[in-house]
């Protein structure tokens, strides 16, 4: 066994998980592809129905369903992935974001709100399909002892997907001046198709697939751990799309006079810089992460967004202000996001581990839809301030939730 250990922390891989990791590349590739297209169209919806004269809170709601299927689609999606294999679920995921996209390549006069309403669904079901299915796959690579490399592997696949969203918010600001709405779904549309087709060759192993036949009840998970863990998640991710989702960029657009390629600009750069500081984490917290850690990481984060609010409210230069703070937010939230995610793959089962994994994203999904539908609302009734005192209550709540936690995952 030490021999093992020590050929695998050198980089040797037994024989019989080659053709694990190689399905395992593939659905990272999907997901790389698929996170693009999904960052484009968040972007395209959000400045294009700003431009038609859509108030905050009504862009808002044009996301409800988007995260609304997202909390459904993991607790369902688990269990799929449990039962019929990851690769199936990666299918299924890439297919429906290519109707999705689909639905939206009508003309403009067309789009009407429930129509939208219902591409979102269908585009957040198949996200979240995409998300677990690459984050359950990593669990089934790395030995149950080797903590520091599961952190790292983890870390380099959040931040790789991150900056990629990135990548596509500037994507979708370009595309929605150069092309239009309709005829950037339909570049997207024709390009995710083509990656679909190469995964319905590539993908062959039922990667995932439970020995044991899971029942529908046990979507639910029956952990302590995970159940303290995907609480802190919902309220940590309710506490960075409060005020990022919807409230910035229109902030970016109606107070700094930002142009949308701008905006987009701006915002992909920030998403890039957020994916890179994920895949570093480990350096910055330590190679294993533990309850001691998820606390004070979530207990400064929760002093960024109430040092923005204080200084917006003594009347200091918003641009310093708000693009300074942003900046640092985006620092200590990737730390706090890699943690997060390196938790859960840990404390995950290793048979059936889509299931807990669905579970927790299920708990992300509800943070982001209560942070999407306050982003739009608070925004619009009380202004930026209020939203930042109301994402740093939030993260600081992650943090008193953490305190739950076991001291460090189990071996």
């Amino acid at each position: 066994m030490p021999t093992v250990r020590r050929n695998w922390r050198a980089g040797w891989v037994p024989p019989d998980m080659t053709a694990a990791i190689r399905q395992y590349l593939v659905i990272t590739g999907n997901y790389w592809a698929f996170t693009l297209t999904d960052g484009a169209l968040r972007m395209l919806v959000v400045l294009h129905f700003h431009q038609l004269g859509y108030s905050p809170l009504e862009i808002a709601l044009l996301f409800v369903f988007y995260e609304f299927f997202g909390v459904v689609t993991n607790l369902v999606g688990g269990y799929l992935g449990a039962r019929m294999g990851l690769n199936r679920t990666m299918n299924l995921g890439l297919f429906l974001q290519i109707v999705a996209l689909a639905m939206l390549a009508v003309p403009a006069a067309m789009l009407t709100v429930p129509w939208v309403m219902a591409a979102q669904a269908l585009s957040g079901i198949a996200k979240d399909l995409n998300k677990m299915s690459a984050k359950s796959g990593i669990k089934l690579l790395v030995p149950d002892t080797q903590h520091g490399t599961l952190y790292k592997w983890v870390a380099l696949l959040t931040g790789s997907k991150n900056t990629l969203k990135g990548v596509g918010f500037f994507l979708g600001g370009v595309l929605l001046m150069e092309a239009r709405i309709t005829g950037a779904v339909m570049i997207m549309a024709l390009a995710l198709g083509l990656v679909w087709l190469a995964s319905l060759f590539l993908l062959k192993q039922e990667l995932g697939k439970s020995k044991a036949k899971p029942k529908f009840t046990d979507i639910l998970s029956k952990s302590r751990a995970i159940n303290v863990l995907s609480a802190a998640r919902m309220v940590l991710f309710g506490a960075r799309d409060v005020w990022f989702v919807v409230a910035l960029p229109v902030y970016l657009h109606t107070v700094f006079g930002w142009d949308f390629w701008k905006v987009g600009g701006f915002l992909a750069c920030w998403v890039i810089g957020y994916g890179f500081i994920q895949t570093i984490a480990p350096r910055i917290t330590g190679s294993r992460g533990s309850r001691q850690t998820a606390v004070f990481w979530a207990a400064v984060l929760a002093l960024v967004p109430a040092a923005i609010a204080i200084g917006l409210m003594a009347g200091w230069s918003p641009q310093w202000v708000v693009i300074g703070g942003l900046l640092m937010f985006g620092v200590l939230f990737a730390v706090n996001s890699s943690l997060h995610s390196y938790l859960i793959v840990s404390y995950a089962r290793g048979d059936g581990v889509s299931l807990d994994v669905g579970f927790y994203y299920m708990s992300n999904a509800a943070g982001r839809l209560m942070g999407t539908l306050l982003s739009g609302w608070v925004y619009q009734v009380y202004g930026l301030e209020a939203c930042l005192w109301m994402s740093a209550g939030l993260v600081a709540m992650a943090a008193l939730l953490s305190l739950g936690l076991p001291e460090r995952p189990p071996a």
